[in-house]
């Protein structure tokens, strides 16, 4: 066709005009024969060409729309200027472009202007993916073709400017830079109807320019023509039922059930492949253009798999299926092509495909691949999508799309181009990228993906799940057609286009280059790599209608077990077979769960987690499976639901932490040394690093301690495994300075590299700067990192967007990278050589990233989940108490110990509650380190002022203020405490110590008796083992907000029916150790103070509840000593059970000794309740590990040597009420109803022989002759407790009011506060008793209230169990817990002050001040209902018993542990501490000092002159009551003869200026000063 040749569609006729640029006219677009639907749609675009109107074709996504405007322009020989939009469109990129030519800016016209003046046809694809304010621009120029330019040139419409051109000439209008707009301009826009499709709408001012025409695909009829031109061989059949298929899914009713439009214009693609294999299953090549499992949901997926149903599609036992490649041979005549046999069922079947620039070598397996059959399959498969169409590949993370990408570019003799996407990557980051020349000139580059189109190699695009859809939508017209149009005006045209128009303008490649024309290899393909679609999820359903267009899909299905065992053993030959089978059972569990809780910790364990951890297993077989799932999912940082499903499925597969790891992780110490140049941490050696810049080498202070030594032994093992690092973890729990010394012992050199949320992929890579005029880019430290094989520690990686970061995924995976400057990072050095712009890695080259873990409230993106499985990760958490304290001793040596822990203590449940989401924050040791640090430099200042320099940050959050004050009161910091705030118990006086008797031993026969003694050996029952439970100890200090005797307190896990009937303690070295037994049902509970977990054994199997009987059980406790020190012996008294039982492992056994009593099998409500037999045990010397055991109102007693095993049995002359061992060879024994005193001696040891040794010695209490010859009556009473130690001869001395030293023994009974006998019981000679008297008796009977009684229940006087008295001989205290009524409260409590409710109150006699003093005991929180039974253990509801030195350890009958300080001196310690926390404040005011040297001499002391004003005076050497002077009287001079202080800001002279005064001026002023002094005294 020639110019003036007419065209005609129909009616429609159309003028040909010859084309000035031939070349920019498209070519072989048409089809042969032309559909009837595509030639309407011709006809009525030239109708609104003939019209002049623009034209705006609308309808789904694919191909159709562009052909059929190309087809138009090829039809009609119009040039075209193409132009794909995508969000970053600019007004520039449409209008005109500023350009650096030779030193000038220049505008450079863009693709509208060039069509409007040149009256070429511009072609806009993809209007609703441009921002919406940026087409405006074109408004003008659509409706009236005018428009200003930015170089000041006018565009104006043809007819005015022809009418102008009349009127004026040419140059004229030149001069007046007006352009004309040609009259064949148009402009053909192509778009997708939004709202349907996601995009911006139109604009209505744009929209109303332009004619719309919708073209759906074409109509049945003329697809099925075309379809079977294509696949001649294919039974037509067969594709009638496809394209059904694809137009019942494209229908009406299809997209408004949800489902993504089916790509039809694709069905050619798929036809050619059938023709080429026609034994090939219709529904799986469905499956890769349609992939509707991963988009769609159940419903939508039933849905098509109905239609498939209806169609006949759906697989049959006849379809075969692809197996595997079996080999790709060169056709010699024909370049890039090569023929492909493949094995499809039993059958080979052999096709054309194109392949790669490098020489084909075909083989069956490379060292780093393992093919399996469904490895093989998936090859196989992607060959014959090959053949026709590019590739997307879906797979998730971890599964190998990467090394199978690699596999399928070695099989085809393909050059990879990797690229990797990410989130904000624009359009010109695709295709061309701006530089400068130079000479400063502005340039533009082809990016990777243009130079791989040009040179035929396979680009690998990894992440299209990630990249913006409106950005890949440039790439369409490169997909579809294989043309391309770049920014500096290039075209690409595929490689048959290419030498058609070659042909046709009779033109060399040099005169198509000229003209920015190039071929793209036919070899050419994208290879495109995602993650699998979230269904349902907005922003992560990412493949829509538009992508189906672009690719075929494959999707890599899981390996089968099998399958993944086979490749991890090829791998990693030298793992253990066991340990491999139990990871992948427990991973395939977690792939095969339902729950997605349960999925997503799948995700954690990829093909590629488990590689690693097998690489790792084969080099340190001694490590725990548990260990290596637990870092591979970061349990750690896991929710508490997912960490709980984790552990769960670990227990569910047996695999759980090992006794080797518990025992490892309780090790003291994990060495870390350097030898002859080896470094040794823990178990792993590796020798040291010789670097070249030994100035990057880190040097930070580093305390070590246990749990950052097993990090780093860690981070060694992965290091020397050649992987890269992770460490994940809170803030300030030391991951920087962990990397810092890691790297410090290896003697590596360091790069750093610090994110953050402005952080792109240009500057992570290149750093510009401007020199001379011209932008030079240096090598940020990543490529310095791997230029000279530096560790690179990119640190704060959670705080970048994870589209930034993502493209650190090719370097780690495949040591490849392009940067912005065009260069390239390789792995390989052969690559490189002869290519100016690759950097080859070095083989020393490492990456640490440093993150804070996901989630709030850290507020940065979750790097681990995105990138967590390419690097090996490790949780850096806060040290462990013990760790953690060690550390803290390094950084503050003169910092109490006490403050150290209290410290560790509280941060450590801070960290629990951030952990369990009550608190947001979680404090770390960085904040501990600080104060830490600050006590160390400032001891003075309190702790509990320090600690604010932490918390101040939350005081005005009232409900997290009110939480941390809580918790750090917990733990004794009394923050907020003022050191007035002492609030201890009001002191009485105690009444006159009298004389009132005197013990004589009378020694006539009938008062001395020998008694007779019985010894067998004792009869063992058992053991059996019971289960001792453990249970958190939640101790709380006492002391936060004031000082009180109250020192901690803590609960024990009791029921509310259950009743306290006895404690017991021993003392340790380090800690004491608390028993507590209970009687319903009996238990025992043992702690240690300080401590944290309370062991509980439930004797309920042993002790059943009696619940038809009135059978109350009362159990003692007795605590053995050495060898025995971790067993105890129960005592029940009614039926006289003894039970040793060992708290270690819960073996309980029965010792029999004596007689022993059967509860009773029958009660009768008439029976008398007490009438019962009573057996009580004596237990003062059970750290001796022997006990004495009688029947009250018995005639024996009963020694048991628990470690003998044996018994020996003691019969009396009289009947026993009560014994108590005041020595091991002197015992005090108490006759029932007389309350005479006996004294029993016995030899020391109770292994020797007893017979005949035992004497029982009659005591005559004779009261004191009052004078006169009276003597007072005396009634004798049994004393509730006697000491078994004497008191210290001061204690003594200063209870007695004279200088003594004695034997003696305090005893106190119901009548009196305390009774010392002096001279008792070692001295057989009379033995004087002093007692402070009590006003009243604490049984008689108007001291219980009529409603006490009814609550407490009736209890005959005198019939309770437990006396609660004791004695402090240390701290000369008896200590007694007294009723609510036997207090005098008036004294005690002001009458408007309402006494507290208490549990009774602990009375404190201080036989050293002469006071005694009652100390309220909070009240149970919950008390047993069985009143009665409660009423006879205790008069009070708490039990007590001495612990340490001077304390006493209160249990009420709720439970409540509570520790009391009650010794003088302890007190004062405590107190003392205490008020060191809160800090010292003398109530001066601060003055500030300035010192300096006023560089002048001193002459002679003078008072100086008085300034009636007072106004401050600074030297000068004047004034009296100045600063920093030399002679007068002031502050902070150096000659002055006296201080005088005028009340202003003192101006300090240094020390060495003041040492420096002469020694005669000294004196002088020394002088001056005594004759002041004395004249102020005489005044």
């Amino acid at each position: 066709m020639t110019d003036g040749d007419i065209i005609s569609i129909g009616d429609v006729q159309f003028k040909l005009k010859q084309p000035k640029n031939p070349e920019l006219v498209p070519l072989k677009h048409m089809l042969e024969p032309l559909p009837q639907a595509l030639a309407q749609h011709l006809r009525w675009i030239m109708q609104k060409d003939l019209l002049g109107q623009d034209v705006f074709l609308i309808g789904p996504p694919g191909p159709l729309r562009r052909s059929i405007a190309m087809q138009y322009l090829e039809l009609t020989k119009r040039e075209v200027e193409y132009m794909a939009l995508s969000r970053d469109t600019t007004e520039t990129d449409l209008k005109q472009r500023r350009e650096i030519r030779a030193g000038t800016a220049l505008y450079l016209d863009q693709c509208a202007v060039r069509a409007a003046t040149e009256g070429r046809i511009l072609v806009l694809e993809g209007l609703e993916k441009a921002e919406r304010n940026v087409l405006p621009v074109l408004n003008n120029l659509l409706e009236n073709r005018e428009m200003q330019l930015e170089d000041g040139r006018f565009l104006m419409s043809a007819d005015r400017y022809d009418k102008l051109l009349k009127e004026h000439t040419k140059e004229e209008l030149d001069a007046w830079k007006i352009v004309r707009v040609s009259e064949d301009f148009r402009v053909i826009a192509l778009g997708l109807p939004v709202p349907k499709y996601p995009g911006n709408p139109l604009d209505p001012p744009l929209r109303s320019r332009f004619q719309a025409r919708d073209i759906y695909s074409l109509p049945f009829k003329d697809q099925l023509a075309l379809l079977y031109a294509v696949g001649p061989n294919v039974p037509s059949e067969r594709v009638s039922q496809i394209l059904s298929f694809a137009t019942t899914l494209c229908s009406q009713e299809s997209t408004t059930l949800g489902l993504p439009e089916f790509p039809a214009d694709n069905l050619a693609a798929l036809i050619k492949i059938m023709d080429a294999i026609p034994m090939l299953s219709a529904q799986q090549l469905l499956h890769r253009l349609y992939p509707y499992d991963l988009i769609l949901g159940k419903e939508g997926r039933t849905g098509v798999e109905d239609v498939l149903k209806t169609f006949e599609l759906l697989d049959s036992s006849s379809s075969l299926t692809t197996k595997a490649v079996l080999g790709i041979k060169e056709i010699s005549e024909q370049a890039s092509q090569a023929i492909a046999t493949l094995q499809i069922g039993d059958k080979e079947v052999a096709f054309q495909i194109p392949v790669g620039t490098k020489r084909l070598k075909f083989h069956n397996g490379s060292p780093n691949f393992v093919r399996t059959s469904s490895h093989d399959r998936l090859l196989a498969e992607m060959i014959q999508s090959h053949m026709v169409k590019d590739l997307c590949l879906i797979g998730g993370k971890g599964c190998g799309k990467t090394v199978i990408a690699k596999e399928f570019a070695d099989l085809l003799a393909y050059r990879i181009e990797p690229i990797t996407l990410y989130q904000d990557m624009t359009a010109r980051d695709l295709l061309q990228q701006r530089y400068t020349l130079p000479n400063s000139d502005t340039a533009w580059r082809h990016a990777p993906l243009v130079t791989a189109a040009l040179e035929g190699k396979l680009v690998v695009l990894d992440g299209i799940h990630r990249v913006n859809p409106g950005t890949l939508a440039v790439l369409q017209r490169l997909i579809h057609d294989r043309e391309l149009t770049l920014y500096d005006g290039s075209r690409l045209l595929r490689a048959d286009r290419y030498e058609e128009l070659k042909n046709v303008l009779s033109l060399s490649d040099e005169d198509l280059q000229k003209r920015l024309i190039y071929p793209i290899h036919p070899s050419f393909r994208i290879l495109a790599l995602a993650e699998p679609p979230v269904v349902g999820s907005s922003t992560q359903q990412w493949l829509g209608s538009e992508l189906l267009t672009m690719f075929l899909f494959h999707s890599i299905r899981p390996l089968a077990l099998k399958e993944e065992a086979e490749v991890l053993r090829k791998i990693t030959p030298h793992v253990p077979k066991e340990a491999v089978a139990q990871l992948l059972r427990f991973t395939h569990k977690l792939r095969q769960a339902s729950d997605p809780t349960v999925q997503s910790l799948a995700s954690s364990l990829s093909t590629r987690q488990l590689l690693r951890i097998c690489n790792r297993f084969s080099h340190y077989p001694e490590e725990s499976l548990y260990h290596a799932v637990n870092k591979a999912c970061l349990s750690r940082f896991l929710p508490n639901l997912a960490r709980s499903a984790l552990q769960k499925n670990l227990k569910d597969s047996g695999i759980e932490a090992t006794s080797d790891d518990v025992e490892h992780q309780k090790e003291a110490d994990i060495r870390c040394e350097i030898k002859s140049g080896i470094l040794t941490i823990g178990r792993v050696s590796v020798p040291l690093y010789n670097p070249d810049e030994k100035m990057k080498v880190p040097d930070v202070l580093f305390y070590e301690n246990t749990q950052h030594m097993e990090v780093m032994e860690d981070m060694l093992k992965d290091f020397l495994l050649g992987e890269h690092l992770l460490l994940v973890g809170n803030q300030g729990v030391g991951k920087n300075k962990i990397v810092d010394h890691f790297l410090h012992l290896l003697n590596r050199p360091r790069e750093y590299l610090q994110l953050h949320r402005d952080t792109t992929v240009q500057s992570l890579t290149l750093q510009p700067s401007v020199q001379q005029g011209v932008i030079t880019y240096e090598d940020s430290p990543l490529v310095k990192a791997v230029k000279l094989g530096h560790i690179l520690v990119i640190d704060e990686a959670d705080k970048a967007p994870t589209n930034v970061t993502c493209i650190l995924k090719t370097l780690v995976e495949s040591g490849e990278m392009i940067l912005s400057d065009g260069r390239r990072i390789v792995v390989d050095p052969t690559s490189a050589e002869r290519r100016p712009n690759v950097i080859v890695v070095h083989p020393d080259f490492r990456m640490i990233v440093l993150a804070n873990r996901p989630g709030f409230p850290f507020l940065g993106n979750d790097f681990f989940g995105a990138l967590g499985d390419i690097f090996s990760c490790n949780a850096v958490d806060n040290p462990k108490p013990r760790s953690e304290l060690a550390m803290l001793r390094q950084y503050g040596p003169d910092v109490p110990e006490s403050v150290l822990q209290k410290l560790v203590s509280a941060f450590g449940e801070l960290r629990n509650m951030a952990d369990q989401g009550i608190i947001t924050y979680p404090y770390s040791t960085r904040e501990v380190v600080n104060i830490v640090k600050h006590l160390q430099k400032f001891p003075t200042e309190g702790l509990a002022n320090v600690v604010r320099n932490v918390f101040d940050f939350d005081s005005y959050n009232g409900e997290m203020r009110e939480i941390l004050i809580n918790t750090l009161h917990k733990h004794g910091i009394p923050i907020g405490a003022k050191p007035t705030n002492v609030q201890l118990a009001k002191e009485l006086p105690l009444p006159d110590c009298k004389l009132t008797s005197h013990w004589t031993f009378n020694q006539p026969e009938s008062t001395r008796w020998k008694l007779p003694i019985k010894t067998q050996q004792t009869d063992v029952k058992g053991p059996v083992y019971l289960k001792v439970q453990g249970y958190p100890l939640e101790r709380h200090e006492s002391r936060g907000f004031s000082f009180t005797e109250h020192q901690a307190h803590w609960r024990i896990p009791l029921h509310e029916v259950n009743i306290v009937c006895d404690v017991a303690t021993v003392k340790g070295e380090a800690k004491d150790s608390i028993f507590i037994a209970t009687c319903n049902p009996v238990s025992l509970y043992s702690m240690t103070t300080p401590g944290n977990t309370i062991h509980c054994v439930d004797l309920y199997d042993i002790f059943p509840r009696n619940s038809g009987g009135f059978w109350q059980p009362f159990v003692t406790v007795a605590p053995l000593g050495q060898p025995l020190h971790d067993q105890v012996v129960l005592h029940e008294e009614q039926s006289n059970v003894i039970l040793l039982l060992n708290l270690t492992n819960g073996a309980v056994s029965r010792i029999i000794s004596g007689e022993e009593q059967q509860a009773p099998k029958k009660a009768y409500w008439w029976a008398n309740r007490d009438d019962r037999n009573i057996y009580k045990m004596c237990r003062e010397f059970s750290h001796k590990n022997w006990l004495v055991f009688y029947k009250k109102q018995g005639t024996s007693l009963d020694v048991l040597d628990v470690l003998e095993g044996r018994s020996h049995s003691i019969t009396l002359p009289i009947e026993v009420n009560s014994v108590h061992l005041v020595a091991e060879d002197r015992w005090l024994l108490v006759e029932r109803k007389t309350n005479k005193k006996f004294l029993l001696t016995k030899p020391m040891s109770v292994g020797s022989d007893l017979s005949g040794t035992c004497q029982l010695h009659m005591i005559h209490e004779e009261p004191v002759s009052m004078g006169f010859g009276n003597t007072a009556a005396l009634e004798l009473s049994s004393p509730d407790m006697v000491s078994k130690e004497e008191l210290p001869s001061e204690n003594l001395s200063v209870a007695l009011g004279q200088k003594i030293v004695s034997p003696n023994r305090i005893l106190s009974d119901e009548n009196s506060y305390a009774t010392i006998v002096v001279g008792f019981p070692d001295l057989l000679s009379p033995s004087e008793v002093y007692t402070w008297k009590r006003k009243a008796s604490l049984d008689s009977a108007g001291a219980i209230s009529p409603k006490s009684r009814f609550f407490r229940g009736s209890s005959e006087s005198g019939s309770v169990k437990q006396s609660n008295c004791i004695t402090l001989t240390g701290a000369n205290q008896v200590i007694r817990a007294v009723a609510a009524e036997d207090v005098p409260i008036s004294e005690i409590y002001p009458k408007d002050v309402k006494p507290p409710n208490t549990a009774g109150f602990l009375e404190v006699t201080d036989l050293n001040s002469k006071r005694i003093k009652y100390i309220p005991i909070p009240s149970a929180l919950i008390i047993s209902p069985y009143t009665q039974w409660l009423s006879k253990i205790s008069d009070t509801d708490v039990l007590i018993a001495p612990i340490g030195a001077g304390g006493v350890v209160t249990v009420d009958m709720g439970g409540h542990v509570r520790l009391w300080e009650t010794g003088f001196d302890h007190l004062q310690r405590s107190l003392l501490e205490w008020r060191t926390m809160i800090g010292q404040e003398d109530g001066r005011p601060l003055q500030i000092t300035v010192e300096r040297d006023s560089g002048l001499d001193v002459t002679a002391p003078k008072h100086g002159r008085i300034d009636v004003d007072n106004a401050p005076h600074v030297g000068g050497n004047t004034w009296a009551g100045g600063t920093g002077g030399r002679d007068t009287a002031g502050l902070g001079g150096k000659g002055g003869p006296y201080r005088l202080d005028a009340g202003h800001k003192v101006y300090q002279v240094s020390q060495a200026e003041k040492d420096a005064v002469p020694e005669e001026v000294k004196r002088a002023a020394r002088a001056m000063a005594e004759k002041a002094f004395k004249e102020r005294c005489v005044h």
